[in-house]
């Protein structure tokens, strides 16, 4: 069995990206990490080389500046990483530069790929999310997250990366003029860290603009954002919270004991709806969440 992965970072630095952390998590289990480094400035890919694993290939790219529709530029560099994969790889593992897996994972990981290799019914592997917010105690498990998705593919031409790349899809012709059919997918326990909305206040904002640049074909909603959050990011975005109790990857506990700002979570400030409320209190009650979206088909 032969795994190939894939990332993409562009000044990884600049808006506090666990990069580094999120690659080494993953690199002891797979036999290639593409990172695809987009035109960055910050040392950023300096400190891919420094990690001096002969495992590592980097594509160097150059961000299309005036691609503002529909988060299309991320999917577009992770569909490099994925044709600068070994051609010869069974599956494909993509981890996001915000995404960390913890290590007592990766044999369960490894050991899902090699069971379900013959299985060519199973396109792909579904993870569960855990999505920090705020600080490293606290997380959000409502449905304004994904709380599942798939990070593992075949390697088959016709998978490619969906809309803004958060999933992924099976196309005939993966030109963008279809919708693609959604992958039968096995779920897996194990779990992606996902640490997008932990990171200095200054530096979550800064990330938040330059992200809001690729949604938006004009400055109008960027200059608002950045009027709402003045200085620094707010962290008042919510439904609401819960604290984690349970270990970080071991890669992360290095960033996390540096934390230098202070983030409070008051139940007062949750911003739910109605129709939210009402879906809590169904999940609540039945420990399953309905009518959230699902980029996938789960198979046994």
């Amino acid at each position: 069995m032969k795994v190939s992965a894939f990332t993409y970072v562009r000044n990884g630095f600049t808006y506090a990206y666990p990069f580094i952390q999120s690659i080494k998590s993953l690199l002891p289990i797979v036999d290639e990490y593409i990172v695809v480094i987009g035109d960055s400035t910050d040392g950023t890919r300096e400190a891919v080389v420094a990690l001096n694993s002969s495992k590592i290939k980097i594509v160097d790219t150059i961000w299309d500046e005036q691609l503002r529709t529909g988060g299309k530029i991320f999917a577009l560099q992770a569909n490099i990483g994925m044709d600068n994969a070994a051609k010869d790889a069974d599956w494909l593992f993509h981890l996001q530069a915000d995404e960390v897996l913890h290590e007592e994972d990766l044999e369960g990981l490894q050991k899902a790929m090699q069971n379900n290799l013959e299985r060519k019914e199973v396109e792909g592997f579904l993870l569960r999310f855990i999505n920090f917010y705020g600080d490293y105690n606290h997380y959000c498990p409502t449905r304004r997250f994904h709380q599942r998705e798939i990070r593992i593919v075949r390697n088959d031409p016709g998978i490619r990366s969906y809309k803004d790349s958060m999933g992924f899809r099976k196309f005939v012709n993966p030109d963008g003029t279809e919708k693609g059919e959604k992958l039968k997918a096995k779920q897996v326990e194990a779990t992606v860290y996902h640490y997008s909305w932990v990171r200095p206040p200054k530096k979550l904002k800064a990330k938040q603009l330059e992200f809001t640049k690729r949604y938006h074909q004009t400055d109008e909603y960027v200059q608002d954002y950045e009027q709402r959050h003045k200085e620094e990011y707010s962290y008042r975005e919510y439904d609401f919270l819960k604290i984690f109790n349970h270990s970080h990857p071991a890669v992360m506990q290095e960033i996390i004991a540096s934390q230098d700002w202070i983030f409070k979570y008051d139940p007062a400030n949750n911003n739910m709806s109605f129709k939210e409320k009402l879906m809590k209190l169904l999940e609540e009650i039945t420990g399953k969440q309905f009518f959230i979206y699902k980029n996938y088909k789960v198979i046994k």
